[in-house]
């Protein structure tokens, strides 16, 4: 296909493209991994931020799905996505939004929180407004972020006790963070296990009590890819294993090639004093996400591609200004920097889909054979 057949050329750059072909792959890849399971998947749209991804991802057009903002929660509602899980801990003045939210579009839309003080609030509002208020006890896996130690009896028990006042305790929720920071299957299936032995002692620590714990969920995507077995567990979330990044390809959750998004770029300038070739596409249009710098292969802020999609050698964005990328090769590389005069249109897969995603307010969609064909809007905010 020739350039002037993709449809590229019409388009301002910096933007954010989607391989629709791809999308689907993935979608299909973890659908299936988790019916192999035989629990619900409730995909996480904190990624997508779209109802045309959404409406691809989830398995009804009501859902189940996550999100991790309250305007996602009204966007998602507004279109007729009804089961959503806000998966962040609440703070007390975001209850009557998340109440508009639930009688205005008819939502069930569930909470999450880890301390008696939430509870509390959480409790003392479905009383006052008489709205019964499903949530999540969120449970600590890893050390990674927020949540309650899963041996952590006590508060488990106080937390339930505290919301049976006036919320409904609907299950315990748990994210398998420190995932990220790994590389090796094994360690892989590993934090999978961990994450699961952790929400099921959590659950049957609020049963043993009285205390109803009907959903079970964990999530993240790398342990979604390698999770051995799911016993105890009831659903699954997952959200960056849509578009796929290159911190995932670096843990092992996908490749290279399964990479759905990425950033279109015009050549602007050139070094080659410095062996640099400049583009108009910065950290503001790449995030600033150095997420392979830990990595054993660092990838800069992107691995530049021909506006087909398909890699340069060894051929980085390996510095970015606000507005200014700086593509380089890849240091020791024996590679031959390529002949792009100013004009060339590249493309950047990005570290991190959701920081990247984050600048743009919609996808250029492209068909199976990379042709431009749609335009989808996406959100941004909270």
């Amino acid at each position: 296909m020739t350039g002037s057949q993709d449809g590229l050329d019409g388009l301002q750059t910096p933007c954010l493209l989607l391989d629709e072909g791809k999308l689907s792959a993935n979608l299909a890849s973890m659908r299936a991994q988790v019916e192999r399971h035989g629990v619900t998947f409730r995909p996480h749209l904190k990624t997508a931020k779209s109802i045309d991804v959404a409406r691809m991802a989830m398995t009804c057009p009501d859902g189940p799905a996550t999100v991790s903002t309250l305007k996602e929660a009204e966007y998602f509602a507004e279109r007729g996505v009804r089961d959503l899980t806000y998966a962040v801990g609440i703070a007390p003045h975001k209850l009557d939004r998340v109440g508009a939210t639930r009688s205005r579009w008819g939502a069930d839309l569930a909470v999450a929180l880890d301390s008696l003080a939430q509870a509390e609030a959480v409790a003392q509002w479905s009383r006052a407004t008489g709205d019964r208020l499903p949530v999540f006890i969120e449970v600590d896996p890893d050390g990674h972020r927020s949540g309650v130690k899963p041996g952590d009896a006590d508060l488990l028990r106080g937390i339930g006790a505290t919301l049976a006042e006036g919320a409904e305790l609907r299950g315990v929720l748990l994210h398998a963070g420190e995932s990220y920071g790994l590389s090796d299957p094994e360690a892989l299936a590993e934090a999978a296990e961990g994450e699961r032995r952790a929400a099921v002692q959590a659950a049957e620590t609020l049963r043993a009590a009285g205390l109803t714990c009907p959903v079970v969920s964990v999530g993240s995507t790398p342990t979604a890819r390698h999770a051995r077995h799911l016993d105890g567990v009831t659903e699954v979330r997952a959200g960056v294993y849509m578009f796929g990044d290159l911190v995932q390809a670096g843990i092992g959750s996908c490749a290279v090639d399964d990479i759905a998004v990425s950033v279109l770029a015009s050549v602007i300038g050139h070094r080659p004093d410095k062996g640099w070739i400049i583009t108009d596409a910065g950290w503001m249009a790449m995030s600033r996400d150095r997420g392979t710098a830990a990595q054993p292969v660092d990838q800069g802020y992107g691995i530049v591609c021909d506006r087909a999609g398909r890699p340069f050698e060894n051929l980085i964005v390996a510095q970015a200004n606000q507005e200014h990328g700086v593509l380089a090769l890849r240091k020791g590389s024996g590679a031959e920097r390529p002949d792009l005069p100013v004009g060339t249109l590249v493309r950047i897969l990005p570290n991190h889909a959701c920081a990247t995603a984050a600048q743009y307010d919609r996808y250029h969609v492209l068909d199976g054979e990379g042709r431009l064909h749609a335009e989808w809007p996406r959100i941004n905010g909270w």
